[in-house]
């Protein structure tokens, strides 16, 4: 009997790659900004990722350069390894 399912997004490299998959499907809204909401509300609601997932997910596209949030955290937008990453 197993007790404890896998997650699918426990790894944040996955996380981070299925957050950006959201993030391509959405237009930008301004200056090639998105709503952060564009790709958490899918991650949470749709996938069934946990907020710890989604935070080690966000933290590690940031950290990769494949996403730059703005100051206000309401925002954020491609970097260059991201624009590149589906290119």
């Amino acid at each position: 009997m197993k007790l404890a399912v896998d997650r699918p997004f426990a790894d944040p490299e996955k996380a981070a790659r299925r957050l950006m998959q959201h993030a391509h499907a959405f237009e930008a809204v301004q200056h090639g900004r998105f709503y952060i909401e564009a790709i958490n509300g899918p991650f949470l609601h749709v996938d069934k990722g946990t907020p710890t997932e989604y935070v080690a997910g966000l933290d590690f596209a940031i950290e990769r350069g494949w996403l730059t949030s703005h100051e206000s955290g309401t925002f954020v937008r491609f970097g260059q390894a991201g624009s590149e990453l589906f290119a």
